[in-house]
């Protein structure tokens, strides 16, 4: 699924390869999200005490997962936080995923977004300035160099500074990082674990850190920071969610690594529950269908209260074409969590595809308005755009597939589908929410 993050502020704990030949305002873009209910709730799970801790309102769904395998993670307004799926495949444990977390949460609770908005508008105004002081030394002086020079030099300025400004921010959000993990009882030595990995990872890339062009302190300065910070910190590193982590690394690495280093990671004489959970995926990514769906029912027969194996049958079935199957398993995995956003769609769809009669089409409508209602998703309004036009209601589906198309910034295909939407005849009630969907697209033209 393709988010459009809109004035996204990127204040990354990690990163490795960083040249810097100048800065602008970072533009709202297009990242892709993974929608993972096990994740997710994982997630929520370390992220919610930290917010706590900091006092920071949390919403479960602002916790997103980032299908990219570089090591970061970052927060946005909003209080949203992102984690890269390479984080959560690198990170040995939970201690490891919640330093970096409560790193990313100090930028939250130290302001640092809003801030660096008006930073960078900052640095906007000195190199407008400089140009137009450029331009009036070439003409008095008819020379450009001097003018080239003074451009250089105050945009020179304008970095140094932006520089200093983010490398003292990244120090605030470690000292932060250290004081939420001391309120949540978690030991520090994660984020200096992790910081030994940065600087392997960037050893072996035959790069050096530059201390001038770069925006975090030096690594094996903040290694050194949080050894000493550790002497002041006696929790255990181990934690009462290592196990989940362990299946969710598994089933992460299963889905996005080459399928070879995943035999590697987890080999045929690894029996723990994630290696099987892993090699179930690999078997369904290899075509064996047979072998993956084993592989799950041995899991279920262990664990027959654990949604998640539900849900990646339901899925197994339903793209290798076992529909009805699907519907079934997903059934009972929403019997487990009744409340569960990513479920209730999945089985919406596996419906959707198993040429539902008047009242399945009821339900499913029902079971994606209740997720939409939780959480707005492109995958609710495309789905709901099919079943309102299976069910007769020609308006509303147009309606749905403008709000689709909206979400992947397809203003004037919208703008299309809301007129045609009122031309099938839109009751009172979805004229109202094809006008309020017209506003919002004009307000984002006006934007632009």
């Amino acid at each position: 699924m393709v988010a459009k993050i809109t004035r996204l502020i990127s204040l990354c704990l990690l990163t490795l390869f960083l040249t810097v030949f100048f800065i602008k305002p970072v533009k709202a873009e297009s990242i892709t999200l993974i929608t993972d209910a096990e994740t997710q709730q994982f997630l929520a799970n370390i992220v919610g005490p930290l917010y706590n801790a900091a006092g920071i309102p949390f919403r479960a769904d602002k916790v997103y997962i980032v299908r990219d395998n570089t090591l970061n993670a970052f927060v946005s307004e909003g209080n949203n936080m992102f984690v890269h799926t390479g984080t959560l495949i690198e990170a040995d444990n939970v201690n490891e995923l919640s330093g970096i977390l409560a790193h990313e949460t100090g930028h939250i609770l130290g302001g640092h977004i809003v801030r660096q908005q008006l930073k960078l508008q900052k640095m906007q105004y000195i190199m407008l300035g400089s140009m137009i002081a450029a331009g009036a030394a070439a003409v008095s002086t008819g020379r450009g160099d001097a003018a080239m020079a003074l451009i250089l030099g105050s945009q020179s300025s304008a970095v140094n500074s932006m520089l200093h400004y983010q490398i003292q921010e990244e120090r605030n959000a470690d000292e932060s990082a250290i004081k939420l993990l001391d309120k949540t009882k978690q030991s520090t030595a994660g984020l200096q674990n992790f910081m030994r990995k940065i600087k392997k990872r960037t050893a072996m890339s035959g790069i050096t850190e530059n201390p001038y062009f770069r925006t975090h302190p030096m690594t094996t300065e903040r290694i050194n920071h949080f050894a000493e910070a550790g002497k002041n910190n006696h929790y255990p590193i181990a934690h009462r969610l290592d196990t989940d982590f362990a299946m969710i690394k598994a089933k992460l690495s299963a889905y996005l690594l080459d399928k070879s280093k995943v035999a590697r990671l987890y080999p045929q004489s690894d029996n723990s529950a994630a290696a099987r959970y892993a090699r179930s995926i690999l078997a369904f990514r290899q075509n064996n269908i047979t072998k993956a769906l084993d592989l799950l029912d041995g899991l279920i027969a262990e664990q027959p209260h654990n949604p998640y194996f539900y849900e990646i049958k339901g899925q197994f079935l339903f793209e290798s074409g076992q529909v009805q199957k699907s519907v079934s398993v997903y059934e009972t995995a929403l019997k487990i969590r009744p409340d569960d956003v990513v479920l209730k769609i999945c089985l919406a769809q596996a419906m959707l595809e198993n040429n539902p009669n008047q009242n399945q089409l009821q339900r499913i409508i029902s079971l994606l308005q209740q997720a939409q209602i939780k959480v707005l998703t492109g995958n609710g309004w495309m789905l709901l755009s099919r079943a309102y036009e299976l069910n007769g209601k020609h308006a509303a589906s147009l309606y749905a597939a403008a709000e689709f198309s909206y979400s992947m910034d397809n203003l004037k295909i919208a703008q299309k589908q809301l007129e045609n939407a009122r031309k099938a005849g839109a009751d009172k009630s979805l004229s109202l929410k094809i006008s309020d969907l017209e506003q919002r697209i004009k307000q984002e033209l006006q934007d632009r």
